[in-house]
Formats: C-alpha cells, structure tokens, sequence
C-alpha cells in the first residue's frame, strides 16, 4: 500500500516534525520510532513516554439491554464489573477462533464503549450489527476519537501537569473535560507500566498531544512510537492478535481464557471453545526465556533437546530491560516450564528455556 493511500492519525504532523520513522500499520501511517526504540522503550520503563495509537478501533454501543446483548457475544463475563470499569474480552467466530481480542469499557446498563484493534474494528462492528436485536445501535466511531496513551512511572505526574485526575484503579475510566472539551480518562495501557489512554475528540487530540509533550519534558520523557510499543508488550507476555491469537489461534491456545466467562450462557464460540477446553489436545502459548546468542522472530520453529519440532515462535523480540532475547511461542503440551529447548533462527540453533510471561517484574498497577 503506497504512503498516499494510508490513513493518518490526527497529530501524524506532529510525528513527521519529530522525524519519526513512519510505516504502515493496519492501513494507518503510524510511527515505528523517533529517537529509537531502545530509547523509548527505556523511557516507559524507568520515566514516562506518550503514544499515539489513535489508529485503534472505536465503537458504541447502546439500546436498552446493551450490556447484555454485548455480554451474550463475546467472550469475558461484563457481569463481573460495574459501570466505570473496563474488560479485555475477546469477539470469537463459532469455532472458537479470534477474530479481536479487545478492551470494553461498561459505561452504562444501556451504552458499552468498545476499542477493538485497527484491522478488526470493521469487522467487529459488522457482526455486531447483525446480530444485534430491535433497539440495539451499533456505532462505528473509528475517527470520531484520538487515543494518546501515557504510560510509565512517572504518567500521574504528567497527567497531574495537566490538571487530570488521577488515581483511579486499573481497568477503570472516568469521563472528564479538559480545555472546555470532552476527554475519556481510561486506567488501561499494554505495556506492563502504570499509565494511561486518553480519548480525546478527533480535533482536539493535536493540543492535547503539544500539551503532554510540554508536561513530560520535566521528566525527561519521551514520544515512543510502535516499535517500543511490542518490545514492551512482548517483555509482559501480552498477546499481540495476528500472532499470538487469530482466527486460528483460540483463548485456550493463546493462553487467555482468564478473560472467558466459562459460566456464561451464552457467548460467540463457547460450544468450541469449552470442547477444546476439555480435551486439552492443542499447542498452547508459552514465553521462551533466550539463553543463547540470537533474537527469535515470528516464524522460527522450536525444536526439543533431542531436536523433534515441537512449536513455532509467535512473536519475539530483543528485550531491552534484559539485554538478550524474548519469545512467545505455540507448543506442544509435552513442554513445560523451565524445559531446554532450542529455536531454529536461520539455520542457527539458538538456546532458550520455557517459561510462562511475564518475563521482567509487573508494574501496572
């Protein structure tokens, strides 16, 4: 796809003045990194750095009984939380499969918000759509909201600069103003730090983003781009849809079926999913903890001490906080934490031990 036929976020102008390495994310025109991603991803971590992932899906929905219409079709339970609080969930086909893992944010018994991935959000709004009763609209917002996510240690203090509450627990939003305009205030990140993602309208996000670079400045914070962005999320084990799920790849497979309301009536895939469950019969995702010399990428087989091929490489990545590297990986269910085994990167084998993510100490709450 050229450069000219991508969708740009609402401060890509911001991003080009920065000099930012762009390329194409899900049809968007998004920045990969601006003064490195070893740099920005030591910014999250120890300081604080800002994103603009604007390119995530947007939608609503609403109509008495919103709530229960949406909690009959994914996967995770919403009568587990109360309004103000959000939930990772996942929007799966009748076999089981993914086709979004998303956050869902419970507004009212009457209006849940939804950001699913920038690749799916279409799709998402369109099963919703068809399956949703009389009285029940879906609204497809994708452009209709900015998303700025400030994440790292120093995230209260920037907001705080801002005038934004902060505090509010985890997996929790609050819907606020900021400069006279409406601003969403969600307690939600994926990066393993304490942080934020701010909603702001789709015109304002340009003035909020100058505001929050001028605020971390203090801080020695840093604009990260998406680069960072994986390194982080891979380093917490996080599940990144198109490798660790897909339409192939199932919540039991992709180790999230903490986020399946087992109990539940009803939800898209359930039948499938709690037969799979039950018969314990796929690969499933496991971290692979680097011990030899090379980084593990997406594709490389893992093979056993005695070189039988037991699963494939999901994601992996160098980790900057630990200086070697990381992967997630599908295997088979003969494997098991702290096993030896070896990745085939290139034709060269590289040593690694099983392990189950995180892979560096939690520090989002």
């Amino acid at each position: 796809m050229s450069a000219e036929s991508l969708k740009t976020s609402p401060v890509h102008d911001r991003h080009v003045a920065l000099g930012a390495k762009m390329a194409d994310f899900s049809g968007w025109q998004m920045p990969i990194e601006y003064a490195g991603v070893k740099a920005e991803h030591t910014a999250v971590r120890e300081r604080v750095g800002i994103f603009d992932v604007s390119h995530l899906g947007k939608a609503l929905v609403r109509g008495p009984g919103a709530r229960d219409f949406v909690n009959s079709c994914f996967t995770n339970d919403l009568g587990r939380i109360e309004p103000g609080k959000a939930q990772y969930t996942m929007c799966c086909n009748e076999s089981g499969g993914v086709v979004d893992d998303l956050i869902q944010y419970l507004k009212s018994d009457d209006e849940v918000f939804l950001i699913p991935n920038a690749a799916n959000n279409a799709e998402v709004v369109r099963m919703l759509t068809e399956a949703a009763p009389e009285g029940i609209e879906v609204i497809n917002q994708h452009t209709d909201y900015g998303v700025l996510a400030v994440q790292g240690p120093k995230s209260d203090e920037v907001l705080t600069a801002l005038g934004l509450s902060v505090g509010n627990d985890y997996m929790s939003f609050a819907e606020t103003t900021w400069e006279g305009k409406p601003l969403i205030v969600c307690r939600t990140g994926y990066t393993g730090e304490r942080g934020y993602e701010l909603l702001p309208a789709w015109d304002q996000t340009g003035a909020l983003w100058d505001a929050l670079v001028a605020a971390m400045e203090p801080f020695d914070g840093m604009a990260a781009g998406l680069g960072a962005r994986d390194t982080l999320r891979t380093e917490m084990g996080y599940a990144l849809h198109g490798n660790e799920l897909s339409t192939e790849i199932t919540p039991v497979m992709g180790r999230t079926g903490w986020a399946v309301g087992w109990k539940k009536d009803t939800f898209w895939g359930k039948d499938a999913l709690a037969a799979e469950r039950e018969a314990k019969n796929t690969r499933i995702s496991w971290g692979l903890d680097v011990t030899g010399r090379g980084i593990p990428r997406a594709g490389c087989d893992v093979k056993s001490a005695d070189g039988t091929v037991i699963g494939t490489v999901t994601s992996g990545t160098f980790s900057p906080t630990l200086g070697k590297g990381v992967a997630l990986a599908l295997l088979d269910r003969t494997a098991a934490e702290g096993d030896d085994v070896v990745i085939d990167v290139r034709g060269r084998d590289v040593t690694a031990q099983v392990k189950k993510p995180p892979f560096i100490e939690v520090g989002v709450r």
